[in-house]
């Protein structure tokens, strides 16, 4: 039973952690066109520590892009300097959507390994109650 629990427990904790990944996503087109905003990311970390995690996994620190922002010229913006030109968003949306579906794809991808190991300690156990 200890490997069921185990292979539920590295697929939640990928759930958890291409959920993470989903929201930031999501916080990156929120923002595209927010001037000054960095695209934000995640990177995933094994668990380890003394015992076999399984295959276990968690985020790391959000991180910041640190790609040039774009210089817009428009003088009647708020933010624009004296010369007119004010600093944009470096989101790009086609790679923010491309990062999203393959983190909505990864996370079914857990979510079926989840139920699948579910549904094999279940049928461990109705085998058991014969």
């Amino acid at each position: 039973m200890s490997d069921f629990s185990s292979s539920m427990s590295a697929s939640a904790s990928g759930m958890a952690a291409q959920a993470a990944r989903l929201r930031l996503v999501s916080e990156n087109i929120a923002n595209a066109d927010t001037p000054g905003f960095r695209t934000k990311s995640v990177s995933f970390q094994a668990v380890s520590d003394f015992m076999d995690n399984g295959g276990q996994v968690k985020t790391g620190r959000v991180q910041l892009s640190n790609t040039e922002l774009p210089e817009i010229y428009d003088p009647g913006h708020p933010l624009a300097d004296e010369n007119g030109y004010y600093q944009g968003s470096n989101v790009d949306l086609m790679v923010q959507i491309a990062d999203a579906r393959e983190a909505q794809r990864s996370y079914e991808a857990n979510l079926k390994m989840f139920d699948q190991s579910r549904q094999m300690a279940s049928s461990i156990l109705e085998l058991l109650r014969r």
